[in-house]
């Protein structure tokens, strides 16, 4: 026997009042459990989203939206989808936004601060609850529309000094100065530092591997590869291949990347490069794949997923109206010693 469908209160559609008759609720229940369904008993969630399923309904989010006066929406913006750093990142924010009942609108800067603005002023037309940016280099236009909106906006992959905005990261200037540290550590003296992408984190982590080799006397200018190009492992590949080749007495290098890294143990094989004997390495944000490369990679792991977890974490208890004792998280950066260094 076939479920008959309500008329709804236009035409073709069915009403959030129809689904809360159907289940013997009221429509603020339904609404509850659609929207932030930990807060409803399973049974009852259950027997609201068959009742959903029966009847075909699916819910209006302008509606919802106008009578709230909140759009449920997120917008967060990240360089680039291709690149796993910003897919953890999202991926963190994603699990506790849809914990919360909220929406998540991405927007693609392709590592450019202008197409950043442009994104920017695109999606607040959406009139989004929060915003969740990456980094903290930002056009004077970006810092313009934060303050003339007044909207919630937590910065990730570094953290802010101070101020009314949120942030989320850690030191990309102390991660680049521990892994120049540990070479050092280790017993090199001529030390490289390849950078390639040159996005302002990038920077200054080399920035950081710099500074530590400055303070150990040991810095050499000659020893630094810096191109804007993408990083890749090919990339990587080629510029051990000239570094190496301009200066054969280099005994270590630090990536930016762990992709370039990658390429670099790779290639090292390749020309009968000891690693670590003639060559050490370490990159950057311990990727996966980077304990299977042989030798396996020592690197800078980073708590991607973490980041945005607790990026939008931060959003939702500003939005609930609980007190951010903390709005500036440093989550601190981990050096993973194995067999390259």
């Amino acid at each position: 026997m076939s479920v008959r469908k309500p008329r709804s209160t236009r035409a073709g559609r069915v009403t959030m009042q129809d689904v809360a008759r159907r289940v013997g609720v009221s429509a603020i229940t339904v609404s509850r459990a659609l929207r932030t369904p930990d807060k409803v008993a399973e049974a009852l969630r259950l027997r609201i989203a068959r009742v959903c399923q029966e009847l075909g309904y699916v819910p209006n989010h302008a509606a919802s939206a106008l009578a709230s006066a909140r759009s449920q929406t997120i917008v967060a913006l990240i360089p680039s989808l291709s690149n796993v750093v910003f897919v953890d990142i999202i991926t963190g924010i994603k699990d506790v936004l849809d914990r919360h009942g909220y929406h998540m609108l991405i927007g693609v800067t392709g590592y450019s601060p202008d197409e950043e603005e442009a994104l920017l002023q695109k999606y607040l037309q959406h009139s989004p609850d929060g915003l969740i940016l990456t980094g903290i280099d930002h056009n004077p236009g970006v810092w313009d529309l934060l303050r003339a909106q007044q909207i919630p906006t937590v910065h990730t992959i570094e953290t802010l000094p101070a101020g009314e905005d949120m942030s989320v990261g850690f030191s990309q200037f102390d991660s680049g100065y521990a892994a120049a540290r540990h070479l050092l550590e280790r017993g090199h003296r001529r030390v490289g530092i390849v950078g390639a992408q040159l996005d302002p984190r990038s920077l200054r982590r080399c920035e950081g591997a710099r500074q530590a080799l400055r303070d150990a006397g040991c810095h050499d200018p000659a020893l630094e590869i810096m191109t804007p190009e993408r990083s890749s492992i090919s990339l990587g590949a080629s510029l051990l291949q000239d570094l190496h080749d301009r200066h054969p007495d280099c005994d270590a290098v630090f990536f930016c990347n762990d992709d370039l890294a990658q390429g670099a143990v790779f290639q090292c094989g390749r020309l009968g490069v000891s690693v670590p004997g003639q060559m050490a390495i370490i990159g950057f944000h311990d990727l996966a794949g980077t304990a299977w490369t042989t030798p396996p990679l020592s690197t800078i792991a980073t708590p991607r997923y973490e980041i945005g977890a607790a990026a939008a974490g931060l959003l939702m208890r500003h939005l609930a109206g609980d007190e951010v004792a903390e709005r500036h998280v440093d989550l601190g950066f981990t050096l993973v010693q194995r067999e390259t260094s």
